[in-house]
């Protein structure tokens, strides 16, 4: 019977012919894995490199070039025959048949698994091509809509998923001509690379944050390590009540329809707070609800106090909140920003709290008797907060950058694959 052939809606100039669909079972073969236990495994040394399920849900992109990444070496000597026959090469695609969600089915396509032989490990598909396909297509062609897609109906199990070899080898491939193959992967892996740059600038902006926060920010001496030019008194010691109005939130009654609304004031539940400044959470007061709900004005943080502990937002206009959040609204002496960022140390010694109680829960007494540190005058508080702000936007910049150029690249493979 003769291949159906089909064409993506878009493609490189130059390029006409349909792609040619098969059954994978018709162009790969499937490897064996290891099932190595962990106490066999090490991430400092050894001979062979170790390639787990959980890698690829969590660590691995569409390709994984294993010089790069840290994955656990096996050490055990007496395993180094056995594992001669499971060794991966170039080009080789590994697939993570178990997960607790849709990611099931993800793959990881191998490059330069030399110098230290790579081996494919617990819950996991390792597949060889049986013709040419170019570098990275694989990888990417398979995370692609078109191909997972058809996985999810193959799936069997309830809170934990998976996937059998007898599933895998009936799905179907389409693949391009070698030449489209490899400009589709090398156009996917520029899209890649900016991500992976964005990310690393996020990263080290966010190491530089954690080391800032521990220097400017004063301990028991009363004195930060790093301060602005000027400023030389030392911190003094204050409890959190006395920097602001402290309220535990409530809920309007959910089961009376009319105090809610699709546009009404912001209601604020832990599963809101995502970010560091709130701007829209899930459900919303109406004007009956608002009477009825505690309200933090503007300029308040919120710190959840129950289950989540530590998370903070800053709110930018006034809202509601349920009772699983304290909220923190600053006096005219001290600066929202500065309590803001300060308030990650704050977390610290919440979930200390949380830890030594029977729930997990800081109450709004021993949430408002948390002893900090704050500069004598607003203006180094102001000064502390602003740099803060600047630090955290140009992180949520390059985290938007990423969001955008993930967008732009969900819908290339939307268009580019079938």
């Amino acid at each position: 019977m003769k291949d159906e052939k089909k064409a993506p809606k878009l493609r490189f100039k130059g390029f006409t012919d349909d792609w040619e669909q098969c059954k994978l079972g018709d162009v790969f073969s499937f490897l064996k894995n290891s099932t190595l236990s962990r106490s066999e495994l090490n991430y400092e040394s050894g001979k062979f490199k170790y390639i787990h399920y959980g890698d690829i849900l969590t660590k691995f992109g569409d390709i994984t070039d294993t010089r790069n990444f840290s994955v656990p070496f096996v050490t055990t000597p007496e395993k180094v025959i056995r594992l001669e026959k499971y060794f991966l090469q170039n080009g080789d695609v590994v697939i993570a048949d178990t997960a607790e969600d849709s990611m099931v089915g993800k793959v990881t396509e191998i490059q330069n698994p030399d110098p230290f032989p790579t081996v494919s490990g617990l819950h996991t598909i390792p597949i060889r091509p049986n013709k040419e396909f170019a570098a990275g297509f694989l990888g990417h062609y398979m995370n692609a809509p078109f191909y997972h897609d058809q996985l999810f109906k193959l799936m069997q199990g309830v809170k934990v998923l998976s996937l059998s070899k007898s599933a895998v080898i009936q799905t179907k491939i389409n693949s391009p001509s070698y030449c489209e193959q490899r400009l589709i992967s090398r156009m996917i892996n520029l899209i890649d690379g900016t991500i992976t740059l964005h990310e690393e600038k996020k990263r080290q902006l966010e190491r530089l944050k954690s080391a800032l926060l521990q220097k400017m920010f004063a301990d028991k001496s009363g004195y930060p390590a790093i301060r602005f030019e000027g400023f030389d008194k030392a911190w003094e010691e204050r409890k959190l009540k006395e920097l602001g109005d402290i309220q535990t939130g409530n809920t309007p009654p959910t089961s009376d329809s009319d105090n809610y609304s699709l546009d009404g004031v912001l209601w604020v539940t832990p599963t809101d707070i995502k970010s560091l400044v709130i701007s829209n959470t899930a459900k919303k007061l109406s004007q009956v609800g608002v009477t009825k709900a505690r309200i933090a004005k503007a300029g308040s943080i919120l710190v959840t106090s129950i289950a989540s502990i530590g998370k903070n937002t800053l709110l930018r206009m006034d809202a509601g909140f349920n009772q699983q959040i304290n909220s923190l609204t600053p006096t005219s002496e001290n600066d929202s920003y500065f309590l803001l960022t300060q308030s990650e140390k704050w977390s610290e010694k919440m979930k200390q709290i949380a830890a030594s109680a029977t729930m997990q829960i800081v109450n709004k007494t021993e949430f408002s008797n948390i002893s900090t540190y704050v500069p004598v005058h607003k203006e180094e508080q102001e000064k502390i907060g602003s740099f803060f702000k600047h630090l955290d936007d140009t992180i949520a910049l390059h985290q938007q950058k990423i969001n955008n150029i993930n967008s732009v690249k969900k819908s290339l493979l939307q268009k580019m694959f079938i």
